[in-house]
């Protein structure tokens, strides 16, 4: 990917600052929130389904996460997901957790079915259970054997691509080496730190800054979804190096928000780990 993609990304959402419209984890929904502000975007959380309409239809992007579902908010998902539809909003679907159960599998099919999602953010087992294919989705983790490595990245990009083409969407899968593709174009981001997967939200997080980039650079969503993918990783870099003896994860998160706030495009273009993958 061309690097001034990159800083044109992360730089057009700190100038134009998107209102997002978040329907998310009740788990994660402060700190959603709060990465929002960080990398440059506005947040607003609504999830009652006569709220939602109205809330949507003042915001830029809509990020949908399904990772605490009732029926109350799998209508207002609906809802606002056709609202989003209507004014041509970018919408972010994360399937948090797709395959652990049926209610979440049929929820995150349906949403996709339904709606025309632009981005899916989830790691290797949900897109595999929401495309239909064999996973074992461990809780909201992914399943070690579903896991992305540099042996089976040509085959997992493989994967991704067919699902993103089969989907209209660009497909996120994330993970120790994530994978971006819009079912053409496909790219590898080895920017992260396995420290992310000690704190909770940290997917949700990425699903969010997905959907201000999209909301952002409406006219690039392959490159706004790499910008987004990597600059995450590359806070968690960041955020890990700066730890000292006496940390933990607690300091580590609040030390990721700290590095999405000072993250900026020059310092993405020259720490970003990319790789086209090859058919």
């Amino acid at each position: 990917m061309e690097q001034f993609a990159l800083k044109n990304a992360v730089e057009t959402v700190r100038a134009s600052v998107p209102l997002v419209h978040n329907i998310t984890n009740y788990v994660t929904v402060n700190d959603c929130a709060n990465a929002l502000l960080a990398c440059g975007g506005s947040p607003i959380m609504s999830d009652e389904p006569e709220d939602v309409i109205d809330i949507t239809s003042i915001c830029g992007a809509l990020a949908i996460n399904i990772g605490t579902l009732n029926k109350r908010t799998i209508e207002a998902m609906f809802l606002a997901g056709e609202r989003a539809a209507e004014l041509g909003h970018p919408i972010v679907l994360d399937p948090v957790g797709a395959g652990a159960s049926r209610l979440r599998t049929a929820t995150a099919a349906e949403l996709l079915d339904k709606l025309p999602i632009a981005v899916i953010r989830g790691n290797m087992s949900e897109a595999k259970a929401l495309a239909g294919g064999a996973a074992t989705t461990r809780g909201v983790d992914v399943c070690p054997d579903d896991a992305v490595t540099p042996e089976n990245l040509a085959e997992s990009a493989a994967f991704a691509r067919d699902f993103a083409k089969k989907t209209g969407a660009v497909v996120a899968i994330t993970g120790a080496i994530d994978i971006v593709t819009d079912g053409e174009e496909a790219y590898a981001v080895f920017n992260g730190s396995p420290v992310m997967g000690k704190i909770t939200g940290a997917g949700c997080m990425l699903s969010c800054l997905c959907a201000a980039y999209a909301a952002a650079n409406p006219g690039s969503m392959l490159d706004a979804t790499v910008a987004a993918v990597s600059s995450m990783g590359l806070a968690g870099e960041l955020a890990e190096k700066r730890m000292g003896s006496r940390d933990g994860n607690g300091s580590f998160r609040t030390y990721l928000l700290d590095a999405l706030y000072r993250m900026d495009g020059e310092a993405l273009e020259a720490a970003a780990k990319i790789e086209r993958i090859e058919r």
